[in-house]
C-alpha cells in the first residue's frame, strides 16, 4: 500500500507539531478521553494545540493507539522515541496491535515502513486493509 495519496495534517504550537494521519485512525478516541480541550472532534480545525502544554501533548500522543497521532519538536533531527523491540497486542473487540518499527510488504509489491504502533484488521470489514479503520465497531465484531 502506497503513502502517496494519505493526508497528513499538522498541528504546531511553535515547539511541537502534532501529525494526524486519519487513514491510521481506528477511532478509540484515547486522545479526546485524555485532552478534550485539545481534541475537539465536532469543531474545525479539531486539534487546537494551544490548549494543553507540549508536556501534556506529549504524553497524549505517545498513548494512542494506533499511531495515527505523532509528534515532532522543532529543532530535533531524529526520532529518537521509536521503540527498538517489536511488541504485539490484542484489542479486546478490536485491532492487532503492533508496537515499533516494521516494514508492511502490500500483495502489490509496495513496501511501507511504520513507526511507533500499527493497527491491523481482525474483523475483516476495514475498507482500509490490512489496517483498521474502525470498522470492527459498525459490525460488532467480537474477538
Amino acid at each position: 500500500m502506497s503513502t502517496t495519496n494519505e493526508i497528513i495534517k499538522e498541528y504546531s504550537n511553535g515547539e511541537l507539531t502534532v501529525i494526524w494521519k486519519p487513514k491510521t485512525c481506528v477511532h478509540a478516541g484515547e486522545c479526546v478521553k485524555r485532552l478534550p480541550q485539545v481534541y475537539r472532534p465536532d469543531e474545525k480545525p479539531w486539534i487546537s494545540v494551544d490548549n494543553a502544554t507540549t508536556e501534556q501533548l506529549k504524553n497524549q500522543i505517545d498513548a494512542c493507539p494506533s499511531g495515527a497521532l505523532t509528534y515532532r519538536i522543532e529543532g530535533e533531527k531524529t526520532d529518537d522515541r521509536e521503540t527498538p523491540d517489536i511488541k504485539v497486542a490484542v484489542m479486546e473487540n478490536g485491532p492487532l496491535l503492533v508496537h515499533g518499527t516494521i516494514t508492511v510488504s502490500g500483495i502489490d509489491g509496495n513496501e511501507e515502513q511504520k513507526k511507533k504502533t500499527t493497527a491491523f484488521c481482525r474483523c475483516g470489514a476495514s475498507a482500509n486493509k490490512p489496517y483498521c479503520d474502525g470498522a470492527h465497531k459498525g459490525v460488532e465484531f467480537k474477538g
